[in-house]
């Protein structure tokens, strides 16, 4: 060690106010915690800013806690279908253990171990609530005063979606309940009318009547309108058997609470609906209001539009640069946790990819990219039975100009259904591309179906022709068959070689 004494001014100490990194999130959520677990893999000093839990709506409102209140009622729903279990299952759900159960699974609410995750990433956490205030730069609220951030790289919005309220008459002041009073709901109201047919309506529906709730569905048309007729066909029976009323044509226009705490529900046609509470399902809104995207060129309450590696598109010149980036619900591209992480681990990506200078992978299933967005997403919605579905609909294929063959298939059919349950009631329906003989769809309908969903999407999103699918055999007996099944119905492909004469 040398004894010399450096004479170099020391440097001055930081504005305790202001402070910088290679990468900014807005949003502590599911889908923010995988951009910056990517950008810090990258080498990438990141700060991730939360106004409310680490963690973020799936973990604590949306995702965990709705399925765990389900989980109950569709065990014991499979047990009753089973001779032999039926017999063994002769009391009801035990409804203060699946709220306990729930509450666990959210940690009563508390964050704590999730920012002990943050903090092992190698990722700082800043409590409060963030706006953009300039190019790369970012003004947090605390509780100890505004801190401005700046950052050398790059800037990501994750801050997801809230529930939509209707414009409805005096709704607001009945106060209705949002999908986060219903998966956080202490006590279970003797009945429940929800509004909205979509996958939380649904949802909430099965899991409050296996909770003991009378419940009313009121929807304008159909349920799950985005999934093939079928799927939401199966549902309103399966609901209705339930004795769930699923009121169809309805259109509320009015709100009060009676004196006696309850809730009036007027419709359009007349009729009206009384009961303890009222669940509004019927879309989300983005979180954009106080963001301050203003200072760049974009419309507070509007989506963010980015393009496939989550760049934020826009004709300000405050948008050039490639540095802000928008994941998860906040650009409408596919409202779905699991989607969000996937866009998140792409922008994360390519954010480390651009700021040390190297390739970006931006074509059509890159490594920089969320191509699956477009035309392959996989969802599950957990209902008694179970929708499952990827990729395209039969409709929405044939709108797009392809050329398509619809195979359907009585999932129940299948030994293994009748395995399953007694009385399997099931479906399954494969849209097959006729120019390049490769799925572009498939949706489950039945108990269980959810785990037979990963299969299809990886033949969506491997282009796998019919042909070489005819090669992966399903175990006997189990549910999977019904892909022979399919296969069956389409036809097996000609020898390779084969003259016609």
């Amino acid at each position: 060690m040398s004894d010399t004494t450096s004479t170099a001014p020391a440097p001055s100490a930081p504005d305790s106010t202001t402070r910088s990194y290679d990468v900014i999130v807005i949003g502590a959520g599911a889908v923010g915690e995988n951009v910056a677990d990517r950008t810090v893999q990258g080498g990438l000093t990141t700060l991730i800013v939360e106004a409310e839990l680490v963690g973020g709506e799936c973990s604590y409102w949306a995702c965990m806690p709705s399925k765990v209140l389900l989980r109950s009622g569709a065990v014991l729903a499979a047990a009753r279908r089973v001779a032999g279990a039926a017999e063994a299952v002769t009391g009801q759900l035990d409804v203060a253990a699946v709220l306990k159960r729930r509450t666990e699974f959210t940690h009563d609410w508390n964050d704590d171990s999730q920012a002990e995750w943050l903090d092992s990433a190698g990722i700082d956490l800043l409590r409060g609530h963030a706006r953009l205030s300039g190019i790369r730069e970012v003004t947090v609220e605390t509780t100890d005063g505004p801190v401005i951030i700046t950052a050398k790289h790059a800037v990501v919005l994750s801050t997801g979606s809230s529930a939509l309220l209707p414009d409805i008459d005096g709704l607001a002041d009945v106060s209705p309940w949002t999908s986060r009073d219903a998966t956080s709901v202490k006590h279970v109201p003797g009945h429940l009318a929800i509004i909205g047919g979509g996958v939380v309506a649904v949802e909430m529906a099965a899991a409050y009547r296996s909770l003991g709730a009378q419940v009313t569905l009121l929807v304008r048309s159909s349920l799950l309108r985005d999934q093939e007729p079928f799927a939401g066909e199966m549902v309103a029976a399966a609901l209705a058997d339930a004795r769930v009323e699923v009121l169809t044509d309805a259109s509320p226009t009015g709100a009060r609470r009676t004196d006696e705490g309850e809730v009036t529900l007027v419709l359009a046609d007349g009729r009206t609906v009384t009961a303890d509470e009222v669940l509004v399902a019927t879309g989300r809104t983005p979180r954009t209001q106080d963001l301050g995207v203003e200072t760049v060129g974009l419309t507070p309450g509007d989506w963010v539009s980015v393009d496939d590696t989550m760049l934020v598109q826009g004709d300000s010149p405050a948008l050039a640069g490639e540095w802000l980036y928008a994941t998860g619900d906040l650009n409408h591209r596919a409202l779905l946790t699991h989607q969000g992480k996937y866009q998140a681990r792409a922008a994360g990506d390519v954010i480390a990819a651009r700021a040390a200078g190297l390739v970006v992978d931006d074509a059509p299933w890159g490594t920089h990219v969320a191509t699956a967005d477009h035309a392959a997403v996989p969802q599950v919605t957990f209902t008694d039975p179970e929708v499952a579905s990827v990729g395209l609909t039969a409709a929405a294929a044939e709108k797009a100009g392809f050329r398509t063959r619809v195979l359907d298939y009585d999932l129940a059919s299948v030994a293994g259904a009748s395995v399953v349950a007694d009385g399997y009631t099931g479906r399954a329906r494969a849209i097959v591309d006729l120019d390049t003989e490769v799925l572009l769809g498939v949706t489950f309908v039945g108990a269980g179906v959810g785990e037979l969903l990963h299969a299809a999407t990886i033949a969506v999103v491997g282009e796998v022709p019919v042909s070489r699918l005819w090669h992966a055999v399903p175990s006997y007996p189990t549910l999977s068959e019904v892909w022979l099944r399919l296969l069956e119905e389409y036809g097996r492909p000609p020898a390779a070689g084969t003259r016609s004469e």
